[in-house]
């Protein structure tokens, strides 16, 4: 038998969509060793992990916690919580997650209904107003920044449509969360869920969420205690939420003073969360969402000098990641490998229809500084030249050295 050596990833400078490079202080805070998952210590780092995600999420909702697994569990823990069979759901389609969120719902066995907008282009509020107003669902579920697209729609405004038509909205803000403003209480947004791996520096694997008093009603008025660990008097549906490792139900009382044994927290995800949310807000929420949208700046005026043509509408780019066309005669994966190959550089292709036709390059989280902008672009005009793609030398750099300048 043959036994492999350790593990030793290549040094890689992760600037594509997400994942990034994790923050080296969130890394340390993930190598602290384990403690039991009752000890006092544990639940008041449980306690600290909501305290500091209400601050992130900027909300006073109770309901704020993680959830162990990637953004997707968060996601379909809060869908499949929210949603019984025949439940109506609107899901407004601009890109690839749009279609993940319907997926998930269908599976959830909602009536699902969609609205679709052009890949690279948002909906006005007088076509959400118009889908929600026909449709009368029980959840709006939308995408705060897809990163298939590179650009978000805007939700100021939405919260109170759902209110209005009397319903509850959800938002996936797994892309935006600590890079682009995002507030929940002010916004109206009843569920917002995200993940470490983008504008909060850190791995995949832990997924923040928040639920609003009235999303946290719906879901304790399905609570179904498993048996086993039900107390007498404990509530028991014929019906219950349809998966049982993400029954928020459960989870919140996992969460709570309570402390029901529903599973066994993922202590390392819990302590690299932890980190990274401590990190964001020591930096303050203002000051991380300027240094996005400073650094994205720098790579969309970057790009642009190189002869890169910007995809999607502008004046809606999130600030943590750009689309870029890739040019004619130009083959797209073979500048990603040399990318790759010659200097440790990731960058991204997309999905479905822009799939082969545009590169999505991030700066966020840990890897929206200074450094890691000039070295791919810098990187990326060398490729480029070499694949016959010509422009000014040192004009990428160049223009995002004028972005620097202008801010300092």
């Amino acid at each position: 038998m043959t036994i492999p050596g350790s593990i030793n990833p290549p040094p890689r400078l992760l600037m594509g969509p997400g994942p990034i490079n994790a923050d080296p202080r969130v890394l340390r805070a993930m190598s602290a060793q384990l403690v039991g998952q009752y000890d006092p210590w544990m639940t008041d780092t449980m306690n600290e992990v909501m305290d500091l995600y209400r601050q992130v999420f900027v909300t006073d909702n109770l309901h704020t916690m993680v959830v162990d697994g990637t953004s997707r569990a968060g996601i379909e823990a809060s869908l499949v919580s929210l949603l019984e069979p025949g439940d109506r759901v609107l899901v407004p389609i601009f890109g690839r997650f749009g279609h993940l969120l319907a997926e998930i719902c269908r599976r959830a066995g909602a009536d699902v209904h969609t609205i679709e907008t052009e890949w690279g282009r948002v909906f006005t509020e007088e076509a959400l107003e118009a889908a929600i107003s026909d449709v009368s669902p029980k959840v709006v579920a939308i995408v705060h920044g897809d990163t298939s697209t590179t650009v978000a729609q805007p939700l100021e405004g939405l919260g109170d449509l759902c209110e209005k038509h009397g319903a509850l909205l959800y938002t996936d803000c797994t892309a935006t969360l600590g890079g682009n403003e995002f507030r929940v209480d002010e916004w109206g947004i009843d569920v917002a869920t995200a993940g470490l791996q983008k504008c909060l520096g850190g791995p995949s694997g832990s997924a923040p969420v928040t639920f609003s008093e009235r999303a946290a009603a719906v879901i304790e008025g399905r609570k179904s205690i498993e048996e086993g660990i039900r107390d007498e008097g404990d509530p028991v549906s014929a019906h219950p939420i349809r998966s049982n490792y993400l029954d928020m139900a459960q989870i919140f009382d996992y969460w709570s003073e309570r402390r029901l044994n529903h599973h066994t927290e993922a202590t390392t995800m819990l302590f690299g969360a932890r980190e990274c949310a401590r990190i964001l807000l020591q930096e303050g929420l203002a000051e991380s969402w300027t240094r996005h949208q400073l650094h994205g700046r720098a790579m969309l005026d970057g790009t642009s000098a190189l002869g890169l043509e910007p995809f999607g509408e502008l004046a809606y780019k999130m600030t943590n990641v750009v689309g870029v066309k890739i040019p004619d005669g130009v083959n797209g994966d073979a500048v990603r490998g040399a990318m790759l190959e010659d200097f440790g550089i990731e960058i991204g292709t997309s999905f479905g229809p822009l799939h082969g036709k545009i590169w999505r390059i991030g700066t966020m989280g840990y890897n929206a500084r200074t450094d890691a902008v000039l070295q791919t672009l810098a990187s990326l005009e060398a490729v480029l030249r070499r694949a016959g793609h010509r422009a000014p030398a040192g004009a990428g750099v160049d223009a995002a050295y004028e972005v620097y300048g202008a801010s300092a």
